[in-house]
């Protein structure tokens, strides 16, 4: 039987500051084919060359990457500020209203870093250009020295709500995590129901309220060492049954409702 295709949303890259690319990390098709257990299809987020219509019909479902770019302030009300950062606003075009259309259908999404920041957006939330200034909180940001090990190593708890959709998935209420990320949410988009948080209080997991299907997403980088880490693996291997229930024409098994 042939796996459940997921669409891993690619990102832009020069080259030797002239080549341009759409990339994707391998540790994500790694994390998609090996614990999953689906079919790793890297998208090149762009409209010119795709569209939403299409990737909806050909993906089963979506892994929602992390990204250097961050989703253009303008998408939320925002004007731009050096705050902000680089963006990448053909992937906004793509995710953004592949979000919506996903909820929507109950096509099951795995959001990651920027991709959890593009679910709140999508559906009306804001964001912090930068967590690190804010009063109280701490430097989420990759360090910018040190062996991938180390720029990947657990940094801090994540703490989750009493007996909410990641307390049952992990099988407990405090988990560890690392931390790559300079932006985070400041107000949560409709439905979008925060269901972890970090030490200093900063959003780290949420999902869809009673979206029909899979919309879990984290804020952290779950895709490193998935098939080991004791929390990546239950979370991409309740993203691959999600996929296969939708490829396979099942209601899904894995619903974002509230205890």
């Amino acid at each position: 039987m042939s796996r459940p295709v997921v669409g891993i949303i690619g990102n832009s890259y020069l080259i030797n500051d002239e080549y341009p690319t759409h990339a994707g990390g391998t540790m994500n098709s790694d994390a998609v084919a090996n614990v999953s257990g689906c079919l790793p299809l890297l998208v090149p987020a762009d409209p010119r060359f795709v569209s939403v219509k299409e990737l909806l019909e050909v993906c089963d479902g979506f892994l929602l990457t992390g990204g250097r770019p961050n989703v253009h302030p303008e998408e939320y009300g925002e004007a731009e500020t050096e705050a902000h950062g680089d963006f990448d606003r053909a992937r906004d075009a793509i995710t953004l209203p592949l979000v919506r259309a996903c909820v929507e259908r109950g096509q099951p999404f795995l959001g990651i870093c920027r991709g959890f920041q593009e679910v709140n957006v999508a559906l009306g939330g804001t964001l912090y250009p930068e967590i690190r200034e804010l009063p109280g909180r701490m430097n989420h940001r990759m360090p910018p020295d040190g062996s991938l090990e180390e720029k990947f190593a657990l940094r801090h708890v994540v703490t989750l709500s009493e007996d909410g959709v990641f307390h049952r998935l992990f099988g407990s209420r405090e988990v560890m995590t690392n931390t790559l990320h300079g932006q985070g949410i400041k107000t949560p988009g409709q439905g979008i129901v925060v269901d972890g948080h970090a030490p200093d209080g900063t959003p780290e997991a949420i999902y869809v309220k009673d979206a029909p299907g899979f919309t879990l997403s984290v804020q952290w980088h779950p895709e490193w060492d998935a098939a080991n880490d004791p929390v990546s693996r239950p979370l991409f291997t309740a993203f691959g049954e999600a996929v296969r229930d939708w490829a396979e024409g099942r209601q899904a098994r894995f619903l974002q409702k509230t205890a």
